[in-house]
């Protein structure tokens, strides 16, 4: 049986247009992240530097900071005066090249360091070398479901995962059953990772997310009656519980604020639903605009062949890259 490319008019060219471009969008724009050290070595002196020692992650020299009141910094040194390093840290240029900072505070009244995450619509931060965090739950919140937000719609494998779901039970109740099964699992799992629970390395975790999206893609191609098509809350469930694992990678990374663990993790997770929900949205709008059709199965089959051949790809590669540690 030979495939042919249908015809299209410009409107459909159109609506196709703008779904590649979004899509060429979310996989351009990783989620870039530079880190800040800072450790103080005396009274009202501090040695800082972009990035972590040892951690291949993006540094931060294009991004001006603006030290608290007192303090000057010259040459990886700060100094304040006696009112001590307290105060705003502020970086201007986030949103450009990063989409966030860390600030990791080691002072000598604190038992561990204090994380501080900047974004570009809340650039500044208050520090306090005493060791107490002085943001707001409020403001914490507001940061991590930003990042959230980000996450998911940076993360195109989990984005692909959702798609396919969506492909393969429409828009009916069962997408409301479904899409809330895999919330639940990979909130479960999310939460327990990032509170240090449940621990798994990175690399089986990222395979097996490539793997999923394989099966749900050849689940589509199909109309049998398999497990995953009578049960797909339950597949999502079940494979809601690795993605969660691959948020909570991410979530690590970015590091969780001592003095407001649960907050910013409800944060999180609230930011990563709220994406969800846009991506789901905004493709039920193209649906309505192109379901009338007469291509459009054609649109869906050849839609579930690209995200299933990406998917493949990054199964070998993620496969082979396990065999190789």
């Amino acid at each position: 049986m030979t495939f042919k490319l249908p015809m299209f008019n410009f409107k459909k060219l159109w609506l196709i247009a703008l779904v590649l471009g979004w899509s060429s969008y979310l996989s351009a724009h990783e989620m870039s992240i530079a880190e800040m050290t800072i450790r103080q070595t005396q009274a009202h002196e501090y040695i800082w530097a972009w990035g972590v020692p040892g951690r291949d992650r993006p540094i931060g020299q294009d991004l001006k900071v603006t030290w608290p009141d007192g303090c000057t910094a010259d040459q990886g040194i700060i100094r304040c005066g006696p009112r001590g390093f307290k105060g705003q840290i502020t970086l201007t240029g986030l949103g450009d090249t990063y989409s966030a900072a860390l600030i990791s505070l080691a002072t000598q009244n604190s038992v561990q360091p204090q994380v501080f995450t900047l974004t570009s619509s809340q650039p500044k931060v208050s520090v306090d070398d005493s060791g107490v965090d002085e943001r707001s739950s409020l403001e914490v919140a507001h940061s991590y479901t930003l990042l959230g937000i980000e996450h998911i719609l940076s993360g195109i494998d989990h984005l692909f995962f959702v798609i396919s779901l969506l492909f393969l039970v429409g828009y009916s109740k069962n997408l409301l059953w479904t899409v809330s099964a895999f919330t639940l699992a990979h909130s479960l799992t999310l939460a327990a990772s990032a509170l240090g629970f449940l621990v798994l390395r990175s690399p089986p975790v990222e395979a097996t997310i490539a793997l999923s999206i394989v099966l749900v893609c050849a689940e589509n191609l199909h109309s049998r009656q398999t497990f995953t098509r009578r049960w797909p809350a339950l597949v999502a469930f079940i494979f809601g519980l690795i993605h969660g694992l691959g948020f909570a990678g991410a979530l690590k990374d970015i590091g969780l604020p001592h003095d407001h663990i649960f907050v910013a993790l409800l944060g999180f997770n609230v930011g990563v639903e709220l994406g969800q929900l846009l991506v789901l949205t905004f493709l039920f709008l193209v649906y309505l605009a192109i379901r009338r059709q007469k291509h459009v199965d054609s649109f869906r089959k050849l839609s579930i062949y690209i995200i299933g051949s990406m998917a493949a790809f990054w199964s070998l590669t993620r496969i082979a890259s396990l065999l190789t540690l």
